[in-house]
């Protein structure tokens, strides 16, 4: 069989399989008389071997290796072409993903393009110094891929640059609670957590929406800083999470604040102190969670705080009377109540660092008198 007969069968033009004599993968049985090469049914075979393992992506050197070597075992060479498929999937996959964010960028020439390529490759850096200048240069004219600051700020260690990229992606605009909403459902905890407190630094109703589905979280991490920034945001339906934070010891100076925020509101801050006192009633064992609830006591107006601040300030536990008498004579100063009223010569031990002798009214919640 001639050569462009061979050609024809086998798809391989008759240059590649000149290519192929010349590299020793087929070699033709021999020649006719007027010199050209003649092919038997053991070279197309071989042809078609050939072109089988190239499209494996084995190169031309490990296919001769693989079809003339008897003691050759694929098995090594099929998990080292897994291997650098897996690679160049990756490659290929990362240069998608920063094309798409060029695109999203919608630049008005090279010059964008080129700020937006570095922007990423900064994001990117093993430095943090890198990542922390990458994330603060969005303050600028660089047009600012919000699903990259995203990644940045679910996978970033460092929190001084966490932080940073915080800041920038508050400033993103976009729907940037949406592509954060996938990081709460994150198996990883660390994810978890820099994907709420990224909500919690980002204005606006979307971001609120998701806040209040986390109340509902099963990781109390989340919860923890899903409450106090709803609080924040004056969302009444935090307020039995807040409870529950004081009493838990965890972020129970930002719950305290929160409440104090939310009792600004006079229909809810009888229903705050109510909650105050309920919980009091099932801390009898428990000095320190008495303490953290006294101070929280501490930013509720209304005859219901003060009426459970009055029974703590007779408590067996020192500190905790110290804490709630404190803050009653802040509520009742001594010229307006008969009887001298001392303060307190110390504070107790766990007592917030402005209990007491140093206690001023929260700026955010109401006035203490």
């Amino acid at each position: 069989m001639l050569i462009g007969e061979v050609a024809r069968r086998s798809g391989v033009s008759a240059r590649m399989l000149r290519h192929y004599e010349r590299l020793g993968l087929v070699r033709p049985t021999g020649r006719t008389g007027s010199g050209y090469r003649e092919y038997s049914e053991e070279n197309i075979r071989r042809v078609f071997h050939i072109e089988s393992l190239r499209s494996l992506g084995l190169s031309l050197h490990e296919v001769g290796r693989a079809l003339d070597d008897p003691g050759f075992a694929p098995a090594r060479l099929v998990d080292d072409l897994v291997r650098r498929t897996r690679e160049r999937i990756a490659a290929e996959t990362e240069l998608l993903t920063r094309l798409r964010r060029i695109d999203a960028s919608e630049p008005a020439g090279w010059e964008d393009v080129l700020r937006t390529v570095a922007l990423l490759r900064g994001l990117g850096s093993a430095s943090p110094g890198a990542r922390q200048r990458a994330a603060l240069s969005t303050a600028g004219d660089v047009p600012v891929p919000a699903e990259a600051l995203v990644e940045a700020v679910l996978a970033e260690p460092d929190p001084i640059v966490a932080g940073a990229v915080r800041w920038a992606l508050a400033r993103a605009g976009g729907d940037v609670p949406a592509l954060l909403a996938e990081g709460l459902g994150s198996p990883v905890a660390a994810v978890r957590e820099r994907a709420v407190l990224s909500l919690v630094e980002i204005p606006g109703e979307g971001a609120t929406a998701l806040l209040r589905e986390a109340l509902d979280h099963p990781d109390a991490v989340v919860r923890g800083h899903a409450a106090p920034a709803l609080g924040a945001r004056g969302v009444a339906e935090a307020v039995p999470a807040l409870l529950d934070l004081v009493v838990a010891e965890r972020n129970d100076s930002d719950a305290a604040d929160a409440l104090g925020v939310l009792a600004a509101d006079p229909g809810l801050a009888e229903e705050i102190a109510a909650g105050l006192a309920g919980r009091l009633a099932r801390a009898v064992t428990e000095p320190s969670v008495r303490r953290r609830l006294a101070q929280a006591l501490a930013e509720i107006p209304g005859p219901t705080a003060s009426r459970a601040l009055a029974d703590l300030a007779g408590d067996e536990d020192r500190a905790v009377a110290l804490t709630a008498a404190y803050v009653l004579t802040l509520r009742h100063p001594p010229s307006s109540v008969a009887g001298p009223a001392t303060e307190p010569d110390c504070p107790g031990p766990g007592v917030r660092k402005n209990f007491p002798g140093s206690v001023t009214p929260s700026s955010r919640g109401p006035s203490v008198r």
